[in-house]
């Protein structure tokens, strides 16, 4: 029998942890391979990870709530396959050269100073001066369990000051985001409600959009009068025929999606040293739940008919409701427009997807009076559209270009326009 060790896997691109929300077996669980283990947080998706091994559960390293870096050990598996005559050997050499690197300090410390962001939070919380803690990572690198070792043992730090705030970090933290904010006094009444899994992803997620990048907002009105008559003339015929809705909503992605490719500016994002525009057309797409906010994607939007936009709209809304979106389902979006209109909004500037350049708030279409070309009034159906965009990538010029052609879309769609 051989002890094969369990890595936390990278569900996503650009994902550097992720945070255990549940296990799914116990310690002398049997459990074959690819069957799921753990659900497992990140500030991209909640996936079900699966077992690589087939074999006996023999040790849950992780623990529920706990964050742990992409390649961190979360469980041990007990296999059954027979060891071969190397694996010892390899162990062995394996627990030779650890004992080695760790009586010899120094010898490989390539990756000292690379601290998760579980481990700058950790580390800042009790106090703890990263610079004086022995990494038994690779490289010299730090991990959550040796900073947990620290606090377990009560070992006192030669200094009571908080880690230094400039740091190399797997994902680059600014200076604010290390800093522990004071907890404001509690009154009677009051209620403390932890910070934990999806709502502690989206906070850093939101935050680093907000320091990152510098944001910029403009805002045009759409008359979709007729538009509006055309889908209500509809929408019971195709519910009948296709057995999901056809929402405002994914009119106004189609529109988006179309002008997208008319003005590839837009659907570009920020890299530093330059600036890449995306081929492909995936619009991101908010979906809110009580306590949560996921963005899976309409991949080739473009290519895809308004039919086709509302079939996945409802796959990926049911997707969400019933736990089952995965990362693919999370990945890839070049743009986001989101439906704040949903809730009754008429006006507001969304928060950047990053590293997209631009997010489309898409309000409540409400019936106003309107000065119409002859000069007489009338009443309308009356959409904002709200446009956030990133000032390094994007000029007023492009965006006013290319919201005014989303708005000429929209108001050009009447019984004319196939939805297939």
């Amino acid at each position: 029998m051989a002890i094969e060790q369990m890595a936390m896997p990278q569900l996503g691109e650009s994902v550097t942890e992720g945070t255990i929300s549940k296990w799914l077996v116990s310690p002398g669980d049997q459990v074959n391979k690819y069957d799921p283990i753990a659900e497992v947080m990140t500030d991209k998706v909640n996936a079900e990870v699966p077992s690589s091994f087939t074999g006996t559960i023999r040790e849950l390293v992780g623990e529920e709530g706990q964050t742990l870096a992409v390649g961190e050990i979360i469980c041990k598996i007990e296999t059954e396959e027979t060891e071969t005559e190397e694996a010892p050997k390899r162990e062995e050499e394996q627990n030779t050269t650890s004992d080695t690197d760790a009586n010899r300090q120094g010898k490989d410390q390539s990756n000292k100073a690379r601290y998760s962001p579980a481990v700058l939070r950790l580390a800042g919380e009790h106090g703890i001066q990263l610079e004086e803690v022995e990494g038994t990572g690779a490289g010299g690198r730090i991990t959550r369990k040796d900073i947990q070792k620290i606090i377990d043992s009560g070992m006192k730090q030669k200094s009571e000051a908080p880690a230094p705030a400039a740091v190399q970090t797997t994902q680059q933290a600014p200076k604010q985001q290390q800093k522990q904010a004071p907890a404001p006094a509690l009154s009677a009444g009051d209620i403390e409600i932890p910070v934990t899994g999806v709502r502690k992803a989206i906070a850093a997620n939101m935050h680093k959009s907000k320091t990152e990048i510098p944001h910029a907002w403009t805002m045009m009105e759409v008359d979709v009068t007729n538009m509006t008559a055309y889908r209500n003339s509809i929408k019971d015929s195709f519910k009948q025929k296709e057995g999901f809705n056809l929402t405002f909503f994914a009119f106004f992605v189609k529109a988006a999606a179309q002008a997208l490719k008319e003005f590839p500016q837009m659907n570009s994002m920020w890299a530093g040293d330059k600036i890449v525009q995306k081929k492909d057309i995936n619009i991101s797409i908010a979906v809110a739940t009580e306590d949560s906010l996921f963005v899976p994607v309409i991949k080739h939007a473009d290519e895809k008919t308004i039919k086709g936009i509302a079939r996945e709209i409802t796959d990926l809304a049911k997707k969400m409701r019933n736990g089952k979106l995965t990362a693919e389902d999370m990945q890839g979006g070049t743009f986001t427009v989101n439906n704040t209109g949903s809730f009754g909004s008429v006006q507001s500037m969304g928060i950047i997807n990053h590293p997209q350049a631009a997010i489309l708030q898409v309000e409540s279409i409400v019936k106003r009076p309107v000065v119409m070309n002859n000069g007489m009034i009338a009443v309308r159906d009356m959409v904002n559209l709200c446009l956030s965009l990133d000032h390094r990538v994007l000029d007023g010029l492009v965006c006013g270009r290319f919201l005014g052609r989303v708005k000429e879309i929209l108001e050009n769609i009447d019984e004319h326009t196939s939805v297939y």
